[in-house]
């Protein structure tokens, strides 16, 4: 099956150093963080098209793609807009300007940022309601209105962006899925210690220098930890469920991050105008899924959607070389794992009557993951997919590879990718 009219590859691209929540990148915004990722993409082929995303909203700008194009300085005729799926967010922007490939566009840059470090703070909206409406009528009462705001007036990001249908936060729900399939305190801390040492072990082996562009105030990840051990996840405390019965932890989940991302998706003319030796594969196809989270949990739904993207090509799990799995909580990663290897889960649930076999565990984020790195909202769909295609690119030719992002609102998106 070909989902495109024509070939449609992702290549490689460039992202900042993550950083750690208030640490070296916490000044910046979304906008001023990715202004120069863009312009060094810029420098090495101009696109056709603009696509870029960030999920914490700004009342500064409804546009953040162009308004990045046009900071940088950049060639105002390019168009450029946004897109947003939470932690899916560049992931679906690679998607979208895949969609767009073809007549005057053949090459477009794509990507996101994110500055959790300084998430706004609004006002709820019955008190924006209010003082809206006595500026038209009363300004000096809308003036005293606003000086006499207390802090229930205002909208914060509470515990990590809490779910605004259920007010709760990533972490209490991955909390009761984990508890529902069973996935230990030990298995997620295991996960965890390997997801560091194999994204420290890429740094140490130069993997991340040509994918990492170095900035004046940080030039490497500053979330992974060459220090950590068994021991030392072992020892945190839980995060969220504080009963005796929560297993995740500071340790086991991905951090607040800081962070941009960016990747080229292009048709084979595109692709002719990017520099020679630029790792790329083919976007063979893509899946989105939704999942009721009142049903299932909110980030299981790859599991929903691994299978059917797989049983369209006729793919075993085995046939996979390189599955590269978002960590937003190495919990995540467990369950929706352990719902593809549960006998039954992905005829009965997912829909889906194919016999995927085993699933190779050994395959999985071979230079680390979300939980090691950084999990900048927007900005980790495109870290996802550059990185593995630099992964494929040392594979043989014609093997396969899975891209998965799980994100807020019970969705979930993955990527079918093929070595050239």
């Amino acid at each position: 099956m070909q989902r495109y009219a024509q070939k449609i590859f992702v290549a490689s691209g460039l992202r900042t150093p993550f950083g750690r929540g208030g640490g070296a990148l916490a000044d910046h915004d979304a906008i001023s963080l990715s202004v120069p990722l863009a312009r060094a993409m810029a420098d090495i082929a101009r696109p056709d098209l603009f696509v870029w995303g960030t999920v914490i909203p700004s009342l500064g700008w409804s546009n953040i793609g162009r308004e990045v194009w046009l900071d940088a300085k950049l060639d105002p005729t390019v168009p450029a807009f946004s897109a947003v799926l939470a932690c899916s967010t560049s992931m679906v922007a690679a998607f979208a300007a895949a969609g767009m490939l073809g007549g005057s566009a053949d090459l477009a840059l794509v990507g996101g940022a994110e500055v959790m470090s300084n998430p706004p703070i609004g006002l709820k909206l019955d008190v924006s309601k209010r003082i809206t409406k006595l500026f038209r009528t009363d300004p000096p009462a809308a003036i005293a209105a606003l000086q006499a705001l207390t802090a229930d007036d205002l909208t914060l990001p509470v515990k990590g962006w809490a779910n605004r249908i259920t007010g709760r936060t990533m972490g209490d729900h991955m909390e009761e899925t984990a508890q529902e399939w069973g996935i230990t305190r030990a298995a997620q801390d295991d996960w965890a210690l390997k997801s560091h040492q194999r994204a420290v072990a890429g740094w140490e082996r130069g993997f991340f220098d040509d994918l990492v562009l170095p900035l004046p105030e940080l030039a490497r990840d500053a979330n992974t930890r060459a220090d950590t051990s068994a021991e030392k996840l072992a020892a945190l405390p839980p995060a969220f469920d504080k009963s005796g019965k929560g297993s995740l932890t500071a340790g086991n989940s991905s951090p607040i991050t800081d962070g941009a991302a960016a990747l080229w998706v292009a048709t084979e003319a595109g692709l002719s105008r990017l520099p020679a030796g630029t790792p790329f594969a083919e976007l063979v196809d893509q899946e989105i899924a939704a999942v009721d989270h009142h049903v299932d949990g909110l980030l299981m739904a790859p599991s929903f959607a691994i299978p059917r993207l797989l049983a369209r090509h006729g793919l075993r799990y085995e046939d996979v070389a390189l599955w590269e799995i978002h960590e937003a909580f190495a919990a995540q990663v467990l369950a929706n794992v352990a719902a593809l290897e549960k006998p039954g889960w992905t005829k009965d649930r997912a829909g889906v009557d194919f016999d995927f076999g085993p699933f190779p565990w050994d395959r999985v984020n071979p230079n680390g993951g979300s939980v090691a790195i950084g999990h900048p909202f927007a900005a980790t769909g495109a870290r996802d997919l550059s990185q593995a295609v630099k992964e494929l690119s040392a594979l043989p030719s014609g093997s396969w590879a899975i891209v998965s992002v799980c994100a807020d609102g019970g969705h979930g998106t993955v990527a079918l990718l093929r070595a050239p």
